[in-house]
């Protein structure tokens, strides 16, 4: 059993080795992926010691059971222990998505239902900072466009981690949150309580550490300036800082306004531009590989209704996973683990039964 297992003791190994030599850290992006793969690998040292250590407590106990009753004893005692350890061995030897430890760019956009679309658009965004809040990361609004009552038509916000551990990575717990949010409540603009139905769209993109990490060649892009829209100072409307940016092999379109300087809309279109591109090499490599992922979560149509919020019954409702709690207050309030845990569960089980195939 887990015959894998010594070819990853024997990566960790040579890992270990290379994190040691100074020399590595003078190439930071080398660095980075070494650490995060460490990381990684050091789950499954630790709990392959485990079980290893166990398996041999207890042949040496089975040895010593006839001649002393108190390692009869502690016979029982490893072998109920062990089916646990076990499984976390088995539950670490899954495959993970290489994006896991990644950085993300969370998008929101208001859907059906217009200005109150856009306000659970806004409360989207807001669970997701407290979330991130909660779990110590880090967040950054890069671009916004407001609604007239104070939600947003469409939001792009960074969210960076505080691990190189995979299974805490931003876009190992964030990736299931991508597709459709239906919203059910009264919208302020109903005078008559009546209760309404709306959507907001979710897209997370893991993001690109360096930019050197994928390369876009200048002559695939077309840049356009314009003059931006809205409110936003001084500068809008007056110069041509508003940035769209097309990528001509994948049509990939980016367009950025909320600088005040072209300069600063182009840096922050890029960003956003080499994370939807990293997004649509691995939709391209989900594709090739769809008999192996068809069943996991992330591969599910974004446009497909994924979970709803309703407010009159305080209910949150996750249609994949089957999870159902009445605390959608707390969970509008940041807390959002057990909801996302549901994902990751079903997640992985899945994929064991896939290798038990």
């Amino acid at each position: 059993m887990f015959e894998s297992v010594q070819g990853l003791l024997d990566e960790h190994a040579a890992i270990q080795a290379q994190l040691s030599d100074p020399a590595v850290y003078a190439d930071q992006a080398l660095a980075r992926k070494l650490g995060r793969r460490s990381a990684q690998l050091q789950g499954i040292v630790e709990a392959y010691n485990r079980w290893h250590g166990l398996m041999d407590d207890l042949e040496a106990a089975k040895e010593m059971a006839s001649e002393d009753a108190e390692f009869a004893a502690e016979v029982d005692e490893i072998e109920a222990k062990l089916p646990a350890a076990q499984e976390k061995l088995r539950r670490l030897l899954i495959p993970r998505d290489p994006d896991d430890a990644r950085n993300v760019i969370l998008e929101v956009k208001g859907g059906e239902g217009g200005d109150e679309a856009a306000l659970f658009a806004g409360d989207l965004l807001r669970m997701y900072m407290r979330y991130a809040e909660s779990r110590g990361w880090k967040t950054e609004l890069i671009s916004a466009t407001e609604s007239d009552l104070g939600g947003y038509k469409d939001v792009q916000m960074a969210v960076k981690g505080n691990s190189n551990d995979p299974a805490e990575g931003v876009y190992a717990r964030l990736k299931f949150e991508g597709g459709v949010h239906r919203v059910q409540r009264v919208p302020v603009t109903e005078s008559q309580g009546r209760i309404h139905t709306s959507a907001a769209g979710v897209l997370v993109l893991p993001e690109v550490d360096e930019p050197e990490e994928l390369e876009i060649n200048q002559n695939d892009l077309k840049i356009d300036v314009y003059r931006s829209s809205g409110p936003g100072g001084q500068s809008v409307n007056t110069t041509d800082s508003a940035v769209r940016i097309t990528h001509l092999p994948t049509g990939i379109v980016v367009a950025m306004q909320n600088e005040k300087s072209q300069l600063q809309n182009r840096e922050a279109g890029m960003r956003v531009l080499r994370a939807r591109i990293l997004a649509h090499q691995q939709e391209q490599i989900d594709a090739e590989n769809s008999a192996q992922r068809k069943s996991q979560i992330r591969t599910m149509d974004r446009s497909e209704r994924i979970r709803t919020y309703n407010f009159p019954e305080n209910r949150i409702a996750d249609h994949r996973t089957g999870y159902k709690a009445y605390n959608l207050d707390a969970v509008m309030n940041g807390d959002l683990e057990p909801v996302i845990q549901s994902a990751i569960e079903m997640d992985e089980q899945s994929r064991l039964d896939a290798l038990g195939e």
